[in-house]
This record gives structure tokens, sequence and C-alpha cells, in this order.
């Protein structure tokens, strides 16, 4: 039976399609130890991708067209250790095969912050799935070089980030099945979400980011934010299904 939510008069029904987007991400080592402590509430347990270290994302979106329509989103995520998993361990193979375990779907990651351009992506995404969306102004800014995002909460910078065009991956583009984790409201939640990329860039580092006054941004100082990334990225067309989520458990928060 196909389900239903009702978002400003409108029907959503799942799964929901996006059928043209572009991201724009850089990810960063980060200290293990603090990263959980950030992400605590949820009960979830980082990733370490080496000993001590774990994987932080800052990405910007452009969704052109999908069914919750046309915004932008600024995301604070981690790559995670999915429920019921054994640690696996150092990914051990450098930056690049970082990118590529994420890209391909070795492990969950979980959505920390979501903000975003529009009042109805906004409810769809707190209604449906949980993810802990909430109004911002975004810009995005392109130029033949790298593409810049920037994000302000409450007329405050929270992150100002420049990602440089990369060295485009071989091949008709990325497919991968990933299970993307949320939580509000006390309740933590795992959405399955399958990719197709293409027009697809890597580069080591060619990240340049630069946080602002807002509170969010002391959490990404503890990670020890800004510092070079260990890798960024670009998509310059990504086609998305979002299936329905399942709860996971009951955080603290």
């Amino acid at each position: 039976m196909t389900q239903e939510f009702l978002i400003q008069g409108e029907q959503v029904r799942l799964p929901v399609q996006v059928r043209d987007a572009e991201t724009h991400m850089a990810m960063f080592s980060v200290p293990i130890a603090k990263a959980q402590s950030v992400i605590d509430y949820s009960g979830l347990d980082i990733l370490a991708i080496r000993p001590g270290r774990a994987v932080c994302a800052l990405m910007f979106i452009e969704y052109k067209d999908g069914d919750l329509k046309q915004y932008l989103e600024f995301a604070v995520g981690f790559m995670i250790r999915p429920p019921g998993s054994e640690q696996s361990g150092a990914v051990g193979s450098g930056a690049l095969g970082d990118a590529r375990r994420l890209l391909t779907g070795n492990t969950g990651v979980f959505v920390h912050r979501l903000p975003v351009t529009e009042e109805f992506t906004l409810e769809a995404g707190r209604t449906i799935w949980g993810f802990p969306k909430r109004l911002g102004d975004i810009k995005i800014q392109r130029s033949a070089a790298s593409t810049r995002g920037i994000v302000h909460l409450d007329g405050q910078l929270v992150a100002d980030l420049r990602v440089a065009h990369g060295v485009k991956v071989p091949g008709a583009g990325i497919s991968s099945a990933l299970d993307t984790y949320s939580h509000l409201d006390g309740v933590t939640r795992r959405i399955p979400w399958q990719l197709n990329a293409s027009d697809t860039r890597l580069r080591p580092g060619g990240a340049h980011l630069m946080l602002g006054s807002h509170p969010w941004t002391d959490e990404l100082r503890h990670l020890g934010l800004p510092h070079s990334a260990m890798f960024s990225s670009s998509i310059g067309h990504m086609r998305m299904t979002f299936e329905e989520a399942a709860i996971v458990a009951a955080g603290a928060g």
C-alpha cells in the first residue's frame, strides 16, 4: 500500500523522488570521541575510519526537480556504524578511498543539522522522515574554478564553504543504496536512500571553510574545524529515492 502524507494541502507519496539535484561536499577528519559526544543524543555510534578518527561532512545541495519542489539545503552529517553491525576499523585506502566508501553505501550517514530554504520541504522532511530541518538563508555562488555555499541562521553566519572543482570520476556514474539516519523529538529513524550520480568530481583537499558566530559553530569548532578537508566532491546530476522511515530507537533528546 502506498503511503501518503498531506503536506500544506498537497499529497506526497512514498517513495519520494528527486529527479535532479546538484551537491558540493567536503569531508573532514575529526576526533572520534568529540564526534561521538556531538551525536550521543541519537543513540548511534560514530564509525572509526582510522584509530581515533571519524568523518564529518559538510555539504550544500540544490534540489532542482523533485516531489518536494525546488530548494537549497545545507547539511552537517557524520559517517556512522549502522546499528547491529560490527566496527570494521580503518578504511585504509586514503582520502579517495574514503570518498568511494561513502558514495557506494558501505556505511550509514547520520544527518545532524539540516537547514533548508523552503517551508514545503521543511514540513515534509520533519513529518515524513524526522529530518531536523529548519529554515535558513542559503546562497550558492558558482565560478569557473569552484562553487561556494553560504548559510545564515537567525541573521548569523553559520558556514561559508568553497569547494574547488575536482577531477571527473571516469565511467557512467555511481549508484548506491545507503541508509540515512535522522533524529527528531527523541526518536531516531533509518531512511533507505537510493542514489544515482553522474558528472561526479573528486579531489584530495579542495575545500576552504569559514565559520561564523551562530551557536551551531561552537560544535564545529569543538571538532577542530576549520582545517584542511580530507577530500571534496561535486555531483552535477543526482537522482534520489527516499523510502519510508523506520524507527530505530529513542535517543536522549
